[in-house]
């Protein structure tokens, strides 16, 4: 039987046997000038033996996602309670000394279980002193400055920058995960910057001075948390922060309320059942981690 084989098949049947010629003769190897007799799209099936598939993943349950979630919840309730701070001095709800007051009594609380042992330490309670009255004298001498600071812009503007700067707070804000987003700097500098906005929009100077003596919350209550947070913390500071709320407008206390029901309960569940579709490979492609020449790394490397 006679048949006729086309031209343009030749090359195809060329190279197919050329590669098998050259696998025949040499074994590839992972060598990056060690492979020159083969094409260089060429891949061989041994490349892919060292692939590892969701190797560095871990699986979270639901009752641990709801317990770290509430991190994110306690730095939501600490933005509200300061914008009710605001609220008040605002509407001239509540005098400046008596939340001059209840912040002393706060950072008085807080100071003592963050020293515990320390506490009656002399030197320490020098260091610490002589920081609180440097933060308290100059707040005093540029409360003017602060106060007048933002008079040409309007309010309406004041509150949406307000509004934007305090949601840089929440996205950056430590929450216990070593994150390249986290940024301990940029969360306390937007706190910082939204109370100086608000207040510029104060009465008198006293009330601007309490207010940004009041932003020291930013500074010290994610220390404490830190240190002490358990998950059932958040039940009461929900119950004060939804009281402030329900004084001040029922529609803001749903909003709050339906907000923190939607993240401590409902993103956890998309979290949890959204984990089977990870799909990370990780292999010989994947680019070198350099890791710091610490003083425990040296010692197990020797």
């Amino acid at each position: 039987m006679w048949f006729t084989m086309d031209n343009s098949s030749r090359p195809k049947i060329n190279e197919t046997y050329n590669a098998m010629v050259v696998s025949s003769s040499k074994q590839w190897r992972k060598c990056l000038y060690g492979n020159e007799e083969f094409d260089d799209n060429y891949t061989d099936p041994s490349f892919l033996k060292d692939l590892r598939t969701n190797s560095s993943v871990r699986s979270f349950t639901i009752e641990e996602a709801v317990k770290g979630v509430t991190r994110l919840n306690n730095q939501i309730s600490c933005v509200t309670i300061f914008l009710v701070i605001f609220y008040l001095l605002y509407n001239e709800l509540v005098m400046p000394p008596s939340v001059l007051l209840m912040t002393a009594i706060s950072i008085s609380i807080g100071y003592i279980f963050h020293r515990g042992r320390k506490l009656f330490q002399l030197q320490c309670i020098l260091e610490d002193s002589k920081t609180l009255l440097t933060v308290s004298v100059f707040g005093y001498i540029f409360a003017p400055l602060l106060h007048r600071l933002t008079n040409a812009i309007s309010t309406d503007t004041i509150f949406s920058m307000t509004f934007f700067v305090l949601l840089l707070n929440l996205i950056f804000c430590d929450y216990g995960l070593s994150a390249a987003l986290v940024s301990k700097a940029l969360s306390l500098n937007a706190a910082v910057f939204a109370s100086i906005c608000l207040a510029s929009r104060l009465s008198t100077v006293f009330h601007a001075y309490v207010l940004v003596d009041a932003a020291i919350l930013f500074v010290l209550y994610p220390i404490f948390t830190s240190l002490y947070w358990r998950w059932y913390f958040l039940l009461p500071i929900f119950g004060t922060c939804s009281i402030l709320l329900y004084k001040i407008s029922f529609n803001i206390l749903l909003t709050y309320v339906l907000l923190t029901s939607f993240i401590n309960i409902g993103c956890p569940c998309i979290f949890v059942t959204q984990q089977r579709y990870k799909h990370n490979i990780n292999g010989p492609w994947d680019e070198a981690i350099v890791k710091e020449n610490t003083e425990s790394i040296i010692e197990d490397n020797l």
